[in-house]
């Protein structure tokens, strides 16, 4: 039985992920902030939850007491805004959460590293493309890429993989921040606030975050043994 862990298992993407792997088998230990979703999340399942800030060196150290198997950096976030009228608070409280708590947690993993290990980043299509409304998150994401490619070399002679998923605006509540903020500035209703951000995707629509589950078990699996300092975009088409 593999080891996993998620970091921001109680949420969106990670609740989804956290599911997957579970469903698969895995012995799955979700971590985050908040205990109260980490419970709902755990609900009817034989998971661990642990309270961690990932941007905490004490707590991310302390996450890993044994080692795991697949290591999912999902935590993350960021609020819009454009450069010029961006905090320098905002600005380092985004590089914090996105790239500097999955730097924690991948320095973390490596320290002792199963053989044929998967780290696996949940990045965003923001890792591969500017975006004007969201720099700071969006310089975070580019970051994150940067890390996931360097780790990739890092350890793959050691027949373990590190790889990014790359989702467009998926259906969780970064998706929905984005809704709110547009039927705020434009007096748009709800449908034509959440046409305009899934216009992004060919497809016209938001990913749905079993989407991304599915991208981490595949990447987690022996048929993706070759495929290292990836960047997997889910999107559409979009990238």
């Amino acid at each position: 039985m593999r080891r996993v862990l998620v970091t921001g298992g109680g949420t969106g993407i990670g609740r989804a992920i956290a599911h997957a792997f579970a469903d698969a088998g895995g012995a799955v230990t979700i971590a985050g902030r908040r205990a109260a979703p980490l419970e709902e999340t755990a609900q009817g399942y034989d998971m661990t939850c642990r309270i961690c800030d990932v941007t905490s060196e004490t707590d991310v150290t302390a996450l890993f007491d044994h080692p795991f198997d697949v290591v999912i950096a999902n935590a993350g976030g960021g609020g819009a805004g454009k450069l010029a009228k961006t905090s320098l608070e905002d600005w380092n409280a985004t590089l914090a959460v996105n790239l500097t708590g999955t730097f924690l947690t991948f320095r973390a993993a490596l320290q002792d590293l199963p053989p044929d290990a998967r780290l696996i980043a949940i990045a965003s299509t923001a890792s591969l493309q500017g975006n004007a409304a969201v720099p700071a998150y969006t310089a975070a994401k580019h970051g994150v890429l940067g890390l996931v490619r360097s780790v990739a070399l890092d350890i793959a002679k050691q027949e373990a993989t590190c790889n990014a998923i790359c989702p467009g605006f998926t259906d969780t509540d970064l998706a929905e921040s984005a809704i709110s903020g547009l039927m705020a500035r434009f007096d748009m209703d709800r449908d034509a606030a959440t046409a305009k951000i899934a216009e992004s995707n060919p497809q016209g629509r938001l990913i749905a975050p079993e989407e991304v589950a599915q991208a981490a078990l595949y990447l987690a699996s022996p048929g993706a043994n070759g495929i290292n300092g990836h960047a997997l975009t889910l999107s559409g088409g979009e990238i």
